[in-house]
C-alpha cells in the first residue's frame, strides 16, 4: 500500500527571514506595507509526515515557534498530554544560525531527536548553550553521509521518514569564519553543508531538500535525475544581487549560494534534468521573485519552476 509523504514548507526565506528586522530595501518594505503579491516569509524550514501524526522538523530556523504557531499540525493535540508535541526529530543541513538557533526554542524538556553531520554536531557540541537540550531527553544522532537511515524519535520509535544524506558544494556558517583572514575561500566540501532525500519507504515518490549549494556539479545531477520533488536554494536570483542593490558586500557564491538565473545558475544548470515539481526555497530578501509581479518571478515561473511560500504544502 501506497501512503502519501506530506511535506510542508514552514519557512521559505533566507536567513533573516522577509522583512528581514534591519532591511530597508524596497522589497522589504513593500512586505510591512501589504503590498498585494508580497508575501512574508519566516526562515528556512521544512516539516514532513506520512501519517499526519508525527513530524519530522527539516532544520530549526529562530523562527520556529511562530512556525509552530502557524501550523496546527505541530501543536499539541486537543487530547494530547499537558505537555506534549507531534514534532519526533529535527534533521539539521548545516550548521548556520538560520537552521540551529531554533533547537533553543524546542528546549522544554520534550523528547526529540536531533540527526546531523558529524561536522555539525560538533559545532553543537563546542557550544555549551545547546546544553539546555538535555541529552538524556534529546539523543544527538550522527547522520552517515551517504546510505538511507530510518528517521527514530527520542525513544527509538519509527517516524516511517527515511533520509539519505549527501554532501553538497557550501561553505562553513559564517560565525566560524576566521575574521583574521577575509580573503580566505570558506568553500567546504566536508560535511559542512548536506542535502537529503526524503521518502517514506511505502513506494511513494521522494524528495530532495537542497536549502544551500554553491555548485551543480555532476554527482549532483546524477542525483537529481527522475526526482518526484526538489526543493532547492534559490537565495538570490543573481550573483552580485546583494551589491548591486546596496545591501551588502558579498556575492552569492560568497556566501555559499547558488543564483537562480545566468547560464551558470540553477535554472540553466537544471534545466534538462528529468524532475517532477522544482522549487526554490530559501529566498533572501533582496531576490526580486519574491514580487509575484515582478519580470524575474515570470521568468522563473515560465522556466517550470515554483516559489516556495510559507504553508505551502506538496504530497507524494
Amino acid at each position: 500500500r501506497t501512503v502519501e509523504m506530506r511535506l510542508k514548507i514552514i519557512g521559505s526565506a533566507a536567513g533573516g527571514g522577509f522583512p528581514q528586522w534591519n532591511c530597508n530595501y524596497r522589497l522589504s518594505r513593500a512586505a510591512r506595507a501589504g503590498q498585494e503579491g508580497v508575501s512574508r516569509r519566516t526562515q528556512s524550514s521544512l516539516a514532513v509526515s506520512d501519517n499526519g501524526r508525527d513530524w519530522v522538523l527539516f532544520n530549526a530556523s529562530p523562527d520556529v515557534r511562530e512556525q509552530i504557531a502557524q501550523t496546527p499540525e505541530l501543536q499539541p493535540a486537543a487530547d494530547a498530554p499537558l505537555r506534549s508535541t507531534p514534532i519526533r526529530a529535527v534533521v539539521l543541513t548545516n550548521a548556520d544560525v538560520d537552521h540551529i538557533a531554533g533547537l533553543l526554542s524546542l528546549r522544554e524538556r520534550e523528547p526529540l531527536a536531533i540527526y546531523a553531520s558529524a561536522r555539525v554536531l560538533a559545532v553543537l557540541e563546542a557550544n555549551p548553550i545547546f546544553n539546555v537540550l538535555d541529552r538524556a531527553i534529546v539523543p544527538r544522532r550522527t547522520l552517515p553521509l551517504g546510505g538511507e537511515v530510518e528517521i527514530l524519535d527520542a525513544k527509538g520509535r519509527s517516524t516511517s521518514i527515511y533520509v539519505e544524506s549527501f554532501i553538497v558544494p557550501g561553505k562553513v556558517a559564517l560565525y566560524l569564519e576566521d575574521a583574521s583572514r577575509p580573503d580566505a575561500d570558506y568553500g567546504s566540501e566536508a560535511g559542512d553543508t548536506i542535502a537529503v532525500r526524503i521518502s517514506n519507504g511505502n513506494g511513494g515518490g521522494s524528495a530532495f531538500y537542497v536549502p544551500g549549494c554553491a555548485r551543480i556539479d555532476h554527482d549532483l545531477l546524477a542525483r537529481l535525475d527522475g526526482a518526484a520533488c526538489l526543493l532547492f536554494d534559490g537565495t538570490v536570483y543573481t550573483d552580485d544581487e546583494m551589491i548591486v542593490t546596496g545591501v551588502g558586500q558579498k556575492t552569492g557564491a560568497r556566501m555559499g549560494h547558488l543564483a537562480m538565473s545566468g547560464p551558470n545558475g540553477s535554472i540553466a544548470a537544471l534545466a534538462e534534468t528529468r524532475i517532477g515539481r522544482r522549487v526554490f526555497v530559501h529566498i533572501n530578501n533582496t531576490n526580486p521573485v519574491l514580487d509575484e509581479r515582478s519580470r524575474e518571478h515570470a521568468a522563473v515561473r515560465a522556466a517550470g519552476w515554483e516559489i516556495a511560500h510559507d504553508g505551502m504544502e506538496i504530497a507524494l
